[in-house]
């Protein structure tokens, strides 16, 4: 009750007030909101809000029902048929809805600088402050990378259709200004729903991103004298973090891979039919709107898994550290040499677990979470039933991010991939082999 009335206070009270332009994730913030009014989707205000809503009405709604049934042209030949039109107004029209209700509901409850887990940077280390205002502003030429090659090759579609249809498409008065005005508003239309879609799918990565900052940050501890309080403590801080993106981001997830799923199978059933002829002119938008949308699935699954990666190795970096420091431990009792030094010193074993051989291996992913070298050793810093505390707590309490319960991790992945395998096959059977293929 009282996080609710903290946050009631916060959205109307402070919110005009929220970003605090001084410091440099400040700065990106005010450059990301800039990004947002210019493409209809601040609602920081009752006006805003509105104008954003009628924008999403014409181009994710209007546009698409009416160049679906206008410009459906069953009179055209082959090449300017299009007969897989409405599973791609569909499909995009779907996810920019869901995506365009996960911002909205987002930006409302959280505002934007909550949202991006901005005000919670105070505690940060410099390192974790730098890395995630970098990301910030790299995440506008992300969005850019990904939305502008789908919108030039779409262009370049609708640009063709209408010139070589000439005459024969649907106009008004004027059949030149008509098809000019088509054109644009339904490139508008496709620009607008994919742009919404990879933005969500954008701003999940950038915020799994600063855990993951903040998780090879907390690998340091194990490098240095530490106590079990503020390990424990900052573990849990990730942990709970961790649990509020699953819990903001999980239904956008989930919806998301069932309409993938969904359009992928509908197209599947479309295109196998006996008879149909299948080429780039027909099919080529629905080839072009699947790799969209599977593209905006993967990287939101490979975020996820990311991030659940770094949490579980954890437990292996505190398992480590902890036979280090019992070996360290024994090592010392057993020499007289080293028990003259008094005080602990840091100990480096002097092995190296990278290899040649691993480093040509290796995926560019070896960090201070996740890797072979043997970590420095405090052994007189945290007794032996307090390491050990700490590992059984650390392998009985795994962090990630998770969708209704379900740990997105690689386990996850086969099983997803197995599943719409099953699926693939099934239709395939249902539909190429029952026509006597």
């Amino acid at each position: 009750m009282e996080d609710q009335i903290d946050h009631y206070l916060r959205n109307n009270n402070n919110e005009n007030r929220e970003p605090l332009y001084s410091t440099p994730e400040g700065l990106a913030l005010k450059s990301f909101k800039s990004f947002l009014t210019w493409i209809c989707l601040d609602q920081s205000n009752k006006w805003r809000a509105g104008l954003s809503a009628s924008v999403f009405f014409v181009l994710a709604i209007g546009v698409p029902i009416v160049s679906h049934f206008v410009f459906s042209c069953s009179s055209c030949d082959a090449k300017h048929q299009r007969p897989y039109d409405g599973i791609v107004q569909l499909s995009l029209s779907f996810v920019a809805a869901l995506s365009f209700y996960s911002l909205s509901a987002f930006e409302h409850t959280y505002g934007l600088r909550r949202f991006l887990f901005l005000d919670k940077l105070g505690d940060a280390s410099d390192k974790v402050r730098q890395g995630y205002t970098q990301q910030l502003r790299r995440s506008m030429k992300l969005l850019s990378a990904f939305v502008l090659p789908c919108f030039l090759a779409d262009t370049i579609y609708k640009i063709w259709w209408f010139v070589s249809e000439g005459e024969n498409t649907p106009y008004f008065v004027n059949l030149y200004a008509s098809d000019i005005v088509s054109c644009t508003l339904q490139l508008c239309s496709w620009l607008y729903r994919t742009s919404i879609f990879f933005l969500v799918c954008v701003l999940f990565r950038l915020i799994c991103y600063l855990q993951i900052l903040r998780l090879e940050d907390f690998a340091q501890v194990f490098e240095k004298e530490s106590d079990v309080r503020s390990i424990l403590m900052e573990h849990l801080t990730i942990r709970r973090n961790l649990k509020i993106i699953s819990h903001r981001f999980r239904v956008f997830v989930l919806l998301t891979l069932v309409l993938v799923t969904i359009s992928h199978l509908a197209s599947l059933v479309v295109t196998s039919k006996s008879g149909d002829v299948v080429n780039v002119y027909n099919a080529g938008q629905l080839a072009l709107c699947s790799i969209t949308l599977v593209t905006g699935l993967f990287i939101c699954l490979r975020s996820a898994m990311k991030i659940t990666h770094k949490a579980q190795a954890v437990t292996c970096l505190a398992a480590k550290w902890h036979v280090c420091a019992t070996i360290d431990s024994f090592n010392e009792s057993d020499s007289d040499s080293t028990r003259a030094e008094g005080v602990s010193s840091p100990q480096i074993y002097p092995v190296n677990g990278n290899s040649a051989s691993d480093i040509e291996e290796a995926d560019g992913d070896d960090d201070a979470l996740d890797n072979t070298k043997i970590v420095p050793i405090f052994a007189h810093t945290i007794s032996y039933q307090k390491r050990q505390a700490l590992v059984t707590y650390f392998a009985n309490n795994k962090a990630g991010i998770t969708v209704f319960g379900f740990m997105l991790d690689r386990t996850c992945l086969h099983t997803i991939f197995a599943v719409q395998l099953s699926l693939t096959l099934w239709l395939l059977n249902k539909t190429i082999f029952a026509s006597g293929f």
